[in-house]
């Protein structure tokens, strides 16, 4: 895929994996909840493979996470990270 958006569908794709994982949901699970295939919601996820999502599945793994589907679009790649010095 060449899209101008294609960086923040691998950060869209990076937050699910995230907040999934952190919730304990596999992604089967997750796309049988909201009616896609588990395909579809591993290339979602895959940073490899940036696919677009509309707002309306968006919305659906907002909620099946339980959590606003904003937090889904924040993006963190300009916050420093602070590492120990070698």
């Amino acid at each position: 895929m060449t899209s101008k958006h294609e960086q923040e569908f691998k950060m869209i794709g990076l937050n699910i994996a995230y907040f999934r994982k952190l919730k304990g949901i596999s992604q089967m699970k997750l796309a049988e909840t909201i009616g896609i295939s588990r395909t579809h919601m591993s290339n979602i996820e895959a940073p490899n493979m940036p696919t677009s999502v509309s707002l309306e599945t968006l919305m659906d793994i907002a909620d099946a996470l339980d959590i606003p589907a904003y937090v889904l679009l924040s993006f963190h790649s300009d916050i420093e990270i602070d590492t120990p010095s070698v």
